[in-house]
């Protein structure tokens, strides 16, 4: 369905390309957007543009941040010497609010995937390989997804830090085999990092 207004019909397409979202479902935002003052819908753009100026990457872990070192790596009160590696920024989020976690983080914004195109060259694995050698890291928690991916992604990871002087754990399997950690509830996943295992104790399941 379109309208007969460019800028409507522009807005529409504009939040049908979010993922999730679809043409109905965005004509039906647009509508309620435009039945709000236009303070209110310009405060709602003003926020994505802010974000698109604002918005970077920290320079350490990846993690999103307004400056160049995010909230965590610039917290003094982080020990500094244990990395929760990730696959995204919604994990950060994710175990952040089990109030569990006192290190820090450390985000490949993504898993190996043959079947996407995505290899070890199109993640952090060697800004990740990269920090083991140069700071005094004495242990990675690897907390990736519990999928095939995921798995092959702390293997490969594994594989390339073994003999490095740096212990590597994994989270419990307290979360299941295939779960997302953004959907994991707080208690579980909280419970999976403190019970966290050798990473070697994985690999004869």
């Amino acid at each position: 369905m379109q309208i007969s207004s460019s800028s409507f019909n522009q807005a529409v397409d504009q939040l049908s390309s979010l993922p999730g979202i679809g043409k109905k479902t965005a004509l039906r935002l647009v509508l309620h957007l435009l039945n709000r003052s236009k303070d209110d819908v310009k405060d709602f753009g003003n926020s994505f543009v802010y974000l698109a100026d604002e918005i970077n990457y920290c320079s350490s872990c990846y993690n999103i941040s307004e400056h160049q070192l995010c909230s965590v790596c610039s917290n003094l009160n982080r020990n500094n010497q244990l990395i929760c590696v990730v696959e995204n920024v919604l994990d950060v989020i994710a175990i952040e609010n089990t109030n569990q976690f006192k290190g820090k983080y450390h985000v490949l914004g993504g898993i190996i995937s043959p079947m996407e195109g995505i290899g070890p060259n199109d993640i952090k694995v060697a800004e990740l390989i990269h920090r083991v050698k140069e700071e005094n890291i004495t242990e990675l928690i690897m907390a990736l997804s519990t999928t095939m991916e995921g798995d092959a992604t702390n293997f490969y990871i594994y594989k390339k830090l073994k003999e490095f002087d740096v212990k590597i754990t994994t989270i419990a399997r307290g979360i299941g085999v295939g779960d997302e950690l953004e959907y994991t509830d707080e208690l579980t996943l909280g419970r999976s990092i403190l019970n966290r295992i050798p990473f070697e104790n994985t690999l004869s399941l």
